[in-house]
């Protein structure tokens, strides 16, 4: 089954899917090199030469997100029960990978709530302030009032959870918005 942005489980999905179009790319790019030396013709080996070389573009593009956010995994189900238990407060994100221009970003799960975005950052050497900073820039330009504040204690992101109130439908559907842009702010 296939994970839509902000899902559960998302990150390791998109992982894969990327290794995957990352291998058929070097794959093609292979083919293509060797199919070169199939021929005599200096105008089909100049072509396919091109060919590959092309080809080097598209898996590239595919190949940068994927190391940049390799090393950040889905965080394991237990975690998952963990946040589901928070689901009615608000908008419940998870798997999200948001960059700045100084840090890589890996936000577990994300509530959105009409008190301000909470997030969870399991990288221990973020900067919170930075962080939040960066990431309030990019949703005012995506014109969300919410603020943002990344927690990266476990402990105290499902502490401050606790202590936020049930949001109304009509909450929630005023929220769609602001969630939207979590998600496309991600990688």
């Amino acid at each position: 089954m296939k994970k839509k942005k902000g899902e559960y489980g998302y990150r390791n999905t998109r992982r894969r899917i990327q290794l995957l179009e990352i291998l058929f790319g070097a794959a093609m790019i292979a083919a293509q090199l060797l199919a070169r030396n199939l021929t005599d013709s200096q105008a089909v080996k100049n072509v396919l030469t091109l060919m590959a070389i092309l080809s080097v573009l598209p898996t590239a593009n595919v190949a940068a997100p994927f190391l940049a956010a390799a090393r950040y995994a889905t965080p394991p189900e237990e975690f998952h029960r963990r946040a589901e238990e928070f689901a009615g407060k608000g908008i419940l994100l998870y798997d999200l990978v948001v960059t700045t221009k100084e840090q890589i970003l890996p936000l577990d799960a994300v509530l959105v709530h009409s008190c301000g975005i909470f997030a969870y950052c399991s990288r221990p050497d973020t900067d919170e302030k930075k962080a939040e900073k960066a990431v309030g820039e990019l949703l005012r330009t995506g014109n969300v009032k919410e603020s943002i504040r990344i927690i990266k204690e476990e402990r105290t992101f499902f502490s401050r959870l606790e202590t936020v109130k049930p949001i109304s439908d009509e909450e929630r559907d005023a929220l769609g918005d602001a969630a939207e842009t979590m998600k496309s702010l991600s990688m």
